[in-house]
Order: structure tokens, then C-alpha cells, then sequence
């Protein structure tokens, strides 16, 4: 009788397992055959436009960068791991800046200020450019619920690979990038 129970219970555990599988397949939100791709902030969709302010004040929106790989860092001042990834992310922006390549940093400033932000960008001494999200808009289009998180968008404004936590390395984000600029070739 137990060797019946633990059979019927393997059983019962692989065909919930099978059906969750399924419905992970069927529910998987990817557009038809020339079918428009919608933003979302996941791998595959476009990504989501915003339009911020500099540490300037100049409105800057991630639609100015279309037909360019963007990577699309959120970043914050405190933030450990994004210390330790800014000289990743500039050297990439010296190097392929002129290619058809842009780092766009986004300071969760809602969290930070825009003083320390300021602060940041000189001690690091950026060239990329970096807005302001003070009011949490674009880290909520995009979902971002961790410090560091980069988005790298291809030349199309399409999400192609998310990254949730950092330090990111100098030949990740290489090789990650030149593989998208290859594909415009």
C-alpha cells in the first residue's frame, strides 16, 4: 500500500511538473511572425522610451540613441558593484563610442541625489552621458528592482540581454556588444 501512495505521488508531482513546463511555453509573451515587437523590459521586446534630464538639465530620451547599440546602465551612488563597474562602462564608451555604440547611465536618483550624482560622475570622470531618474519613471518602465542593472539594446531599440547585478567586466560587456554591432555588418 505505501509502494502505491509513493508511486501515485512521483506521479502526481511529474504531470504538475509537465503541465508547468507547458504553460510556461504557451504563456510565453513573443510576437507573431511580422508582427510588431512591444516594449517590455525583458530580453526580446523593445525597449521602453523615456525621456529624462541631464546632470545639465538637458531632456534626453533613449529614442535619441535609435539605430545605436545602447548600454543602458541603472546605477546608483552608494551602489557597491556600480563603483566597481563605471571603468568597464567608460572604457567601452572610449573604445566603440565612434562605432555605433553609446553608454547611457541612468542614476536612480529617487534613492540617491542628484549632488552625489554629480559628485560620482567626476570622480569617475565619465564621458557617457547621464540622466536623471528622480522620479522613478524609468527604472519602473524597466522594472529594475536592484542596483547595478544594465540593459543592452540592439541598433533595432530591442532588448537583448539583461543584466541584474554587477560589477560587470570589461570582456563581457566587448564581446556582448561587437557580437551586435557584427550583426549590422
Amino acid at each position: 500500500m505505501k509502494w502505491i501512495a509513493e508511486q501515485r505521488f512521483w506521479m502526481l508531482l511529474a504531470v504538475i511538473i509537465l503541465m508547468a513546463a507547458a504553460w510556461m511555453s504557451l504563456s510565453r509573451l513573443e510576437p507573431a511572425a511580422g508582427q510588431e515587437i512591444s516594449s517590455y523590459p525583458y530580453t526580446g521586446f523593445r525597449a521602453p522610451d523615456f525621456t529624462l534630464n541631464t546632470l545639465d538639465g538637458e531632456m534626453l530620451s533613449l529614442v535619441d540613441f535609435q539605430g545605436q547599440v545602447v548600454i543602458l546602465n541603472f546605477w546608483a551612488t552608494w551602489c557597491t558593484p556600480c563603483r566597481l563597474e563605471m571603468p568597464a562602462l567608460e572604457q567601452v564608451q572610449q573604445e566603440l563610442g565612434g562605432k555605433g555604440v553609446v553608454v547611457l547611465g541612468v542614476n536612480t536618483t529617487y534613492q540617491d541625489s542628484s549632488s552625489a550624482a554629480a559628485a560620482f560622475v567626476a570622480e569617475y570622470n565619465l564621458s557617457f552621458p547621464v540622466v536623471l531618474d528622480t522620479e522613478n519613471h524609468a527604472a519602473s518602465a524597466y522594472n529594475v528592482r536592484a542596483t547595478p542593472t544594465t540593459f543592452i539594446i540592439d541598433s533595432d531599440g530591442v532588448i537583448r540581454h539583461v543584466q541584474i547585478g554587477g560589477p560587470l567586466d570589461e570582456v563581457f560587456l566587448f564581446s556582448e556588444v561587437e557580437a551586435l554591432l557584427g550583426e549590422v555588418d
